[in-house]
């Protein structure tokens, strides 16, 4: 990739961003939080493939950008100092939304400075290939690269991609360890919510790129273990009410088969008693004749 055209689309990112934080309400506190844990992580990883790449192989091959490299590790340096401020800055401090202003400043000066010049001369100098070369290279640095600033860290030669790969991986741990306990806190919270029958929405995970992503993985996987659940106690309790009703409607059957039962056991007997009542009596009459008749011989 055109190392040049990688570098403008870094640039055009974080822009967006700062538009994004310009443009949040004044109390949008949680909202400017989020961007500003964004700004930190795109500006990190961005300074690290310049520092590392960019910057070493253009001074190297583009003698007439020397001065402009030197000055923009400087303006690198300001700029990460401020970063790692705003990231263990509350975004309620009264001094945060200016401190990013400064910031915002810093940068789009050091963009302008960079597209308008830097770029340019060694976009003259360097052909398509080379820079091709040089933006697959960024792209590989940009895999291993830090995510949080660290502005006294070395940041060119062989100690600046040591302190560079170091920090990348003290980054993914460090994202991954405040992912889960941001996944955690926010899943239990969920389930009490979901108990309270309470749809407050809650603030999104703050932090890297990382932290954020296995936050959300946590939560949704507890809330998708939550929700099999669920259906899973549902469809018991309809299971038992399917079953109840059907026990119900045996026992009626039952009911009206004895009853039916009864009643035609009671009628036979009726039935019965009746004709020996009737038997009894012709039987009774035809005695009484048969004694007179005897009598009268």
């Amino acid at each position: 990739m055109d190392a040049i055209t990688l570098l403008k689309n870094d640039h055009k990112n974080v822009e967006k961003l700062f538009q994004r934080f310009e443009k949040a309400g004044e109390r949008a506190y949680v909202e400017k939080r989020k961007i500003v844990d964004q700004v930190i992580e795109e500006l990190t990883v961005h300074a690290s493939i310049e520092e590392q790449v960019f910057y070493p192989v253009t001074r190297a091959t583009v003698p007439a950008v020397e001065d402009m490299a030197l000055e923009s590790l400087e303006e690198h340096h300001v700029v990460k100092l401020l970063l790692a401020e705003l990231q263990v800055m509350d975004s309620e401090h009264e001094r945060f939304v200016a401190k990013m202003t400064v910031l915002m400043e810093n940068v789009r000066h050091h963009v302008k400075e960079e597209e308008d010049d830097y770029f340019a001369k060694v976009r003259d100098e360097l052909g398509r290939d080379a820079l091709n070369e040089i933006g697959d290279a960024m792209v590989e640095a940009r895999e291993d690269a830090p995510t949080t600033p660290r502005p006294f860290a070395p940041d060119e030669g062989a100690a600046g991609q040591v302190a560079a790969k170091a920090g990348g991986v003290v980054d993914r741990v460090t994202g991954t360890v405040s992912g889960l306990a941001q996944g955690g806190v926010a899943a239990v919270q969920d389930v009490v919510d979901r108990v309270r029958g309470d749809d407050t929405r809650r603030a999104a995970p703050v932090g890297s790129s990382l932290a954020r992503k296995t936050s959300d993985q946590v939560r949704h996987g507890v809330q998708e273990r939550l929700d099999r659940t669920i259906a899973l106690v549902q469809e018991t309790k309809k299971a038992g009410e399917k079953a109840t009703e059907r026990a119900k409607e045996t026992v009626t059957k039952t009911a009206q088969a004895a009853k039916t039962g009864v009643k035609r056991t009671a009628t036979s007997a009726t039935k019965g008693a009746k004709a020996t009542k009737t038997t009894a009596k012709q039987a009774a009459t035809t005695t009484t004749r048969t004694a007179k008749r005897t009598a009268k011989k």
